[in-house]
């Protein structure tokens, strides 16, 4: 009795796990200090001791869209700093290439912006980034 008794309590436990392991990654922005929000930021670091002044972050399905400025020990800023996008590619956030978005004339803006015509563009390149990441646009 007992043996059966622990082996429905091991299936429960494995059976819960392989559930949970299926639950999709809601949008959401990593909390400030957190391991996820972390990585992002290393991923845009050209030193470890480069700090960021964060102005937006939104991750989803392993995308990451990021607006920063870098700053100096003091807080200042040391750039002008901008939006990335950054995606999770074997346990690694790395920067993606946004050159490779197709320039709009009539979107001058382009990253900077991120209106709803750049954001088409870039997920031309990018096919499984989610559109839920970039700002809300107030148009």
């Amino acid at each position: 009795m007992r043996y059966i008794a622990f082996l429905i309590l091991v299936i429960g436990l494995v059976g819960a796990g392989a559930i949970s392991a299926q639950v999709t990654d809601q949008v959401h922005s990593p909390a400030k200090g957190s391991a996820e929000r972390e990585a992002i930021l290393d991923a845009l670091r050209s030193n470890s001791q480069e700090r960021f002044q964060v102005h937006f972050i939104k991750v989803h399905n392993g995308w990451a869209w990021v607006d920063t400025t870098p700053l100096d020990a003091n807080g200042q800023a040391t750039a002008e700093g901008g939006p990335n996008l950054v995606h999770l590619t074997s346990g690694k956030w790395t920067v993606q290439d946004l050159s490779k978005v197709k320039d709009d004339p009539n979107d001058p803006l382009g990253a900077e912006d991120a209106s709803a015509v750049y954001v088409r563009n870039l997920r031309r390149v990018y096919k499984s980034c989610p559109a839920d990441i970039f700002p809300k646009l107030g148009r």
